[in-house]
């Protein structure tokens, strides 16, 4: 019995040698087959009587058509492209070159009187010899991918389960269906492609690389049972995250694993690998679109200027840190009370080894000759104030802690800003600053309304308010915390079953605040990031107990606990008198609101008296203090959690 694994040894030795002469392999295998052709077309002419086929001419013919032609092939890269990833580009080009070839020829054979070549020997040639040569492309690679299944070693994709043997189902009949398929035909995985769904309904019955639309996604249940599926992998790139959620609960109650593919970009350039096939994350079933880190415009405005960032060991501030040095800062200076998270993301800094000096600062936003000291030295050309107390339970219970730091915090660096010269200022707020109806909302309302005070007397500064909901994975935040209770067996934990929250990934709302910067009319005005449709928090925990292979009401449980104080049933971006414009920039709205003069112009007296009250003052007087923050919400004439 031949071993096959000695034949590919022998047969990639020989490989080895003619690699180094690819092309002159490649002219010599096409010349030869030219030279069949022409000799096979010339035996048809005369119904393959072999003895009245004029060799003469045959051959004549069959040398201006290889020296016509061979140019014409180097001309469109024919020797150069590699045989085993050759595709429709390269037989048009062979199509083409081919038949110019034999247009160029038979012009010859009018003008040289001894050279004779029949139109229809000259026709049948071209069909044969574009035919030998796609077959011998064929061939090779169909040769050369049976090699690779039958002798390389397995390897293991750390995108796919390392099951034994999986059945695999793809939804998803189009660009980035066929690349992962291809990819898995390809590899060594041992899977089965089982075949295709998709909800294109004029896909169905047709199939890629060998494999059938079975139906749609709302046949899943059937086609699972039917062809005993095992996994489903989701190639929908484009797909909203309404009908994600709906493909990965039908999964669900069908007991199959589910895997996605990256985002559309990662599919138009071609990027498509199995390495990218992984799970589905919380992210995907929210459908926020993907970013670009790296933009032209904040090159310009950042590079060589020096930056502050307070807040910057948190979520949003550390993810400031990192999207700032992208763009090459000459310094950029990162201040946080937090030792151990502010030491980490000046580590990650660092050891990017950029241009940009990190200048970390351990200090209290309240330490006001500390941060003088730090405007002092260094004179911040841009400042993002992102230092804030934010958790709403925890505000209601630290009432003076709240109005020190989102108050007078933001009241002192902000004026420090003004008062050094920095040429922009950028508060990042909160959803919760709207009809504020807890402390921490109200306080940071208060930021809001000092940060457009500022920009009435400093007018050398530009002043920038950037309010967004909720982010996802920040610390504390609620999908974390859903985490934590799934690994740990605990019931997850939902105040209320409408209550709905706007959600964005960190990344894609730090991106934003940078280009909501940039935008001249949010200059003296708020800025609203576009948050998408709210998400319902009890679906959100489903969604979670789905993707984390558990079973609501089997190994995992949901506990309505009711509202905590000064939470909203659902949060709001607008205020009543506020009115949203748009901008240059997708995603980024401008508030406009002609009725804040007064409270503009009252702002600064009542922050002068909190400084010298606050030590003496207990939690209710703080919360009255609170209560002149316009646009708090009442309920039956008091305050909800105030």
């Amino acid at each position: 019995m031949i071993d096959p694994n000695r034949w590919l040894t022998r047969d990639h030795r020989a490989h080895q040698r003619l690699a180094p002469h690819r092309r002159l392999v490649a002219l010599l295998v096409y010349a030869s087959l030219m030279l069949a052709s022409t000799s096979l077309a010339s035996a048809f002419s005369v119904g393959l009587d072999l003895q009245a086929v004029v060799w003469a001419d045959a051959v004549l013919l069959g040398v201006f058509l290889v020296l016509v032609r061979l140019p014409l092939y180097w001309r469109a890269h024919l020797p150069v492209g590699r045989w085993r990833f050759v595709g429709v580009g390269e037989v048009i080009r062979l199509v083409g070159a081919s038949v110019l070839g034999s247009i160029v020829v038979g012009g010859l054979a009018f003008t040289i009187p001894a050279f004779r070549a029949a139109l229809g020997v000259m026709l049948l040639e071209i069909v044969l010899t574009v035919a030998f040569i796609g077959g011998v492309w064929i061939s090779y690679r169909a040769l050369f991918e049976y090699g690779r299944r039958i002798s390389v070693p397995r390897v293991k994709s750390p995108g796919l389960s390392q099951a034994k043997h999986r059945r695999i189902l793809v939804a998803g009949a189009g660009e980035a269906g066929r690349m992962i398929v291809h990819q898995l035909l390809r590899s060594r995985q041992s899977v089965t492609i089982v075949g295709f769904v998709d909800d294109d309904l004029t896909k169905l019955g047709t199939a890629i690389h060998g494999k059938a639309v079975l139906g749609s996604t709302e046949d899943l249940p059937t086609i699972v049972t039917t062809h005993a599926v095992d996994e489903l992998l989701i190639a929908i790139p484009s797909t909203d995250p309404g009908r994600l959620r709906h493909i990965v609960e039908v999964c669900s109650e069908i007991d199959i694993e589910v895997r996605v593919l990256p985002g559309l970009d990662e599919v138009l350039r071609g990027k498509v690998t199995l390495n990218q096939v992984r799970e589905i994350r919380i992210d995907d079933l929210l459908g926020r679109d993907p970013i670009q880190l790296e933009l032209p415009e904040l090159e310009a405005e950042l590079r060589g200027k020096t930056v502050l960032i307070t807040g910057a060991a948190g979520s949003i501030g550390s993810e400031l840190a990192r999207q700032i040095a992208l763009h090459h800062p000459r310094e950029l200076i990162l201040l946080d009370q937090a030792e151990s998270p502010l030491f980490f993301i000046e580590r990650e800094l660092v050891d990017r080894k950029s241009d940009t000096l990190i200048v970390p600062v351990l200090a209290d936003i309240l330490d006001r000759e500390e941060i003088r000291r730090v405007f002092a030295t260094w004179r911040p050309d841009r400042v993002f104030h992102a230092a804030a107390y934010k958790h709403v339970p925890m505000m209601e219970c630290n009432v003076r802690q709240a109005v020190r730091n989102n108050v007078l915090g933001t009241w002192q660096v902000a004026e420090l800003a003004g008062q050094w010269g920095a040429a922009k200022f950028v508060l990042i707020s909160t959803d919760k600053a709207v009809r504020p109806s807890s402390v921490m909302g109200a306080t940071k309302r208060w930021a809001e309304l000092l940060v457009l005070a500022f920009a009435r007397r400093y007018t050398d500064t530009d002043w920038h308010v950037v309010r967004f909901g909720n982010v996802l994975g920040s610390a504390g935040s609620v999908v974390p915390i859903f985490q934590r209770q799934i690994e740990n067996g605990r019931p997850l934990t939902v105040t209320h079953k409408e209550m709905t929250r706007y959600f964005m990934t960190i990344p894609e709302a730090v991106q934003l605040v940078l280009q909501a910067s940039l935008v001249p009319e949010a200059c003296g005005n708020i800025a609203m990031l576009e948050m998408g449709e709210p998400v319902k928090i009890l679906d959100l925990a489903r969604s979670m107990i789905r993707l984390s292979g558990r079973t609501e009401g089997y190994d995992a449980t949901i506990e309505i606990t009711g509202m905590r104080p000064g939470e909203k049933l659902h949060e709001e971006l607008v205020a009543p008198e506020e009115s949203p414009e748009p901008t240059g920039i997708d995603k980024v709205m401008v508030l406009r609101n002609g009725d804040m003069g007064m409270a503009l112009d009252e702002a600064e007296e009542m922050i002068r008296g909190l400084w010298s009250d606050v030590r003496g003052m207990d939690d209710d007087e703080l919360r009255g203090w609170l209560l002149r923050v316009p646009g708090v919400v009442l309920e039956d004439g008091v305050v909800a959690g105030l």
